[in-house]
């Protein structure tokens, strides 16, 4: 007739008991204080069945071993989901900092996720920070990652590397230039391991990632980043200062255009924040002087790092980058030793458009600055020794622009082209690298979050400095698991 009564007035009366059991720390008092609460309840329902005529209900002698319930974590222990810390909620644990203004976007090759970010914010292609869990006792959040992926790739005719669309790679004037190629390598399948935690001193990020591409006639294990960074300081391995990753259009060739700007590299960085979404970023990062010998005995010097300076704008719409870079280039030979300048700019960014629709682009020029192409890196074409002994930093220049459509939910498409080019400056053999041209079109599906197949369809051209040159098509499809997303 009246359980109501019971029903407000028993919390009040058990309210104080139950304040008191949190305060203890053993199961003899926890069960001495639950034994008391029993006691007050079969009081109170006494007195509720003699308020509705009915006979008292007999306490009983013994009552149940009640359940210990662990205590709780202590706060230091209690780490953020990974949906608290990608929306920057100012919880205790983990400082605000982790989100991302840039707009959301999906990539096959996913590079801007391994990139470094003022104050460790989030990648547009990881705006969620999916699958971190934490270390008990510690505010440490980890995360393995990766993903397995398969390519099927025919060449039309030879295209020089059969794994990667290098276009520099592409013979001209073989014999064998006309024979078809098919291949099929797992070589991009890729591992990562990322660690997170707030300090004092800012967001603490560590990042490790390898895939298969260290040699070119089986699956080794290749090293791509291995760093660390303390709020906007940066120190391991990883993407070059001077590059973009967020600029780089979604394609299923793994090489991408070649007038990108890439490169990994042993390094430090420290960004300054400008305001709200503007950062300057100043790097030093290990120098290699990549010669053309012209046949002459000698070793490349480096003495001074190479210095990057880029200035960085983000918003909801996308984002601008300018980048310097500044190098020392030289020899050392037994009757001589040069050195001579080497330095470049850099401007790329991504526009979000209508429909979830993406525009990227990336322009470089400079003297020197092969090594940071994505077609030229290794290549020894950043200066050439001359007739005379002199050292000659080759002007070049290059870019790409790339559009990203999606026609659903899960299907896009990407439309790229690129160029570059090196002024051989009578110093180059006839040979050498003059021009390459590089365009991507594909269809990309994804009918679930970690599973992604395409097809692309790929051009280029080779152009050598005698003028000659060669081009090929390549068809590739691709299919992959992404081990989180």
């Amino acid at each position: 007739m009246k359980r109501w009564l019971f029903a407000a007035v028993l919390p009040l009366a058990a309210a104080p008991t139950l304040a008191t059991a949190q305060q203890q720390d053993t199961v003899e008092s926890l069960r001495a204080e639950i034994g008391q609460v029993e006691r007050t309840l079969q009081s109170l329902n006494a007195r509720l069945d003699a308020l509705e005529g009915k006979p008292a209900t007999p306490a009983t002698a013994t009552t149940q071993a009640p359940q210990v319930v662990p205590a709780p974590l202590p706060p230091a222990a209690t780490a953020l989901p990974p949906a608290s810390m990608a929306a920057g909620a100012p919880t205790t644990g983990t400082p605000p900092g982790y989100h991302s203004v840039l707009p959301p976007r999906e990539s096959v090759a996913d590079p801007s996720i391994a990139a470094s970010r003022a104050d460790n914010t989030v990648s547009p292609t990881d705006p969620e920070l999916k699958g971190f869990f934490a270390i008990p006792g510690t505010e440490t959040m980890i995360r393995l990652g990766g993903y397995a992926k398969l390519d099927a790739i025919a060449d039309a005719r030879a295209a020089g590397d059969q794994e990667q669309f290098i276009t520099s790679t592409i013979p001209v004037g073989s014999p064998n230039r006309d024979t078809s190629n098919f291949e099929m390598h797992a070589k991009q399948t890729r591992f990562s391991f990322e660690a997170r935690r707030p300090t004092s001193a800012g967001n603490l990020r560590f990042y490790l990632e390898n895939d298969f591409f260290g040699s070119s006639d089986s699956y080794q294990f290749r090293l791509r980043h291995a760093y660390g960074q303390l709020g906007n300081t940066y120190a391991g391995y990883g993407y070059s200062t001077f590059m973009d990753a967020d600029s780089l259009p979604d394609t299923l060739d793994f090489a991408g255009p070649g007038g990108a700007a890439y490169l990994l590299v042993a390094g430090i960085h420290h960004s300054f924040k400008l305001g709200e979404g503007s950062t300057l970023t100043l790097g030093a990062e290990n120098p290699e002087s990549e010669l053309d010998t012209n046949g002459i005995d000698a070793v490349a010097v480096d003495q001074v790092p190479d210095i990057s300076l880029v200035a960085r704008m983000e918003r909801d719409w996308g984002h601008l980058q300018l980048g310097a870079v500044a190098r020392s280039l030289g020899y050392d030979s037994d009757t001589r030793k040069e050195k001579t300048f080497g330095g470049g700019l850099s401007f790329s960014g991504s526009f979000s458009l209508p429909e979830r629709d993406l525009l990227l682009f990336g322009l470089l020029g400079g003297q020197g600055i092969s090594r940071y192409t994505a077609d030229l890196t290794g290549s020894g074409m950043d200066a050439a020794i001359g007739p005379d002994g002199d050292l000659k930093a080759l002007p070049g220049y290059g870019g790409f622009v790339g559009y990203t459509h999606y026609w659903t939910q899960m299907w896009r498409s990407n439309l790229v082209y690129g160029e570059l080019h090196i002024d051989g400056d009578n110093v180059l053999a006839a040979d050498a690298f003059k021009r390459s041209r590089y365009g991507a079109m594909n269809f990309i599906w994804s009918p679930a979050p970690s599973w992604t197949m395409g097809m692309e369809l790929l051009y280029g051209q080779l152009q050598q400095q005698d003028g000659r040159s060669a081009d090929t098509f390549r068809l590739q499809g691709s299919l992959q698991y992404n081990f989180i997303k």
